[in-house]
């Protein structure tokens, strides 16, 4: 079976991987445009782009799949460069355009989705961070037949993930990778040997809106159990940011605690070892584990408290070791 790979992030390129050691010929893949990063914003390739590399097959580049959208010379040459590149399906993972139905129709089995989430909850473009922000208590990876809609197209394959108490989108993520990068073969498995089934996806979706940067700040005025875990779904993009000493402090790390008394939200109530930094929310209290000042390294709570004062009330909260 013959595979073309469209991916860019590192979740995308541990499939590929995947892929490859389980001997599955991929002579073409797509990834999205080199871009500027790092220091001194040199062009870099994508995650997915270095694999292809590395193992010599062959790399398109296109900025758009749409004939009729902004780069339709662009476009038509992927498509033509489609059509000529002998393959059955298409894998898609991460990779950030747009699929029109004139590409989904191209591969005699269509175009296959690894997605990070149940379907149909969190379908969209943050689904880990989704997840971990409401609170839920699993998460998984979906295999599906890709078609017009936005993740709504049936389910090949589903796998359950529970997620764990200190998990942020990072840790998540790197869990959710590894459990895609395994079903993806055996869902082509499946396929070539016309064992797949693809089933309709339930009712009962809600969609997973991109995570923005200036959802980062803060509001101690929301529950402490809210905060804790937008806190987990932010760490690493786009990082928690909280106004400390006068300063906006980037928070990695936090749990809820309960606490015998309160103080106004926002409020720092102690600052020292053995509490760490307990902070008033509107809902409980707030113990924040992994802070980084401007400039700085992330640091345990015990350790950034000895760089940086904070004032706190005479009366301590009393707080739920």
């Amino acid at each position: 079976m013959k595979v073309v790979f469209a991916g860019t992030p590192e979740f995308a390129a541990q499939a590929l991987e995947s892929l490859l050691a389980a001997g599955v010929e991929v002579p073409l893949v797509l990834t999205q445009p080199d871009r500027p990063a790092g220091r001194g914003m040199q062009l870099q390739p994508s995650a997915v782009k270095r694999v292809a590399q590395a193992h010599g097959i062959a790399v398109a580049q296109p900025v758009s799949l749409k004939l009729d959208g902004k780069h339709p010379d662009d476009a038509a040459a992927a498509h033509e460069l489609l059509r000529a590149t002998p393959h059955d399906v298409m894998v898609v993972v991460a990779y950030g355009l747009i699929l029109p139905t004139s590409v989904l129709s191209i591969p005699r089995l269509g175009c296959v989705n690894i997605h990070a989430s149940l379907l149909p909850r969190w379908r969209g473009a943050a689904p880990i961070q989704r997840a971990i922000e409401a609170g839920d208590p699993e998460t998984g990876v979906t295999i599906m037949q890709m078609d017009e809609g936005l993740d709504t197209g049936p389910m090949l394959a589903i796998e359950r993930l529970p997620i764990a108490a200190g998990d942020t989108a990072a840790t998540l993520h790197d869990k959710l990778a590894a459990l895609g990068a395994n079903m993806i073969v055996d869902t082509l498995r499946a396929m070539e040997a016309g064992t797949a089934a693809a089933v309709p996806q339930p009712e009962g979706a809600n969609y997973a809106a991109k995570i923005m940067k200036d959802e980062a700040a803060l509001d101690f005025t929301l529950p402490a159990t809210a905060l804790a875990r937008r806190i987990m779904a932010f760490n690493p993009f786009p990082g928690a940011v909280a106004k400390l000493g006068g300063e906006q402090v980037k928070v990695w790390r936090a749990e809820a605690v309960a606490a015998e008394t309160a103080g106004q939200p926002g409020e720092v109530l102690a600052a020292n070892p053995a509490d760490g930094v307990l902070v008033a929310c509107g809902g409980g209290v707030l113990r924040l584990l992994e802070l980084q000042r401007p400039g700085g390294k992330r640091l345990p709570a015990k350790e950034f408290i000895k760089g940086m004062a904070l004032e706190t009330p005479a009366n301590s909260a009393k707080v739920a070791k």
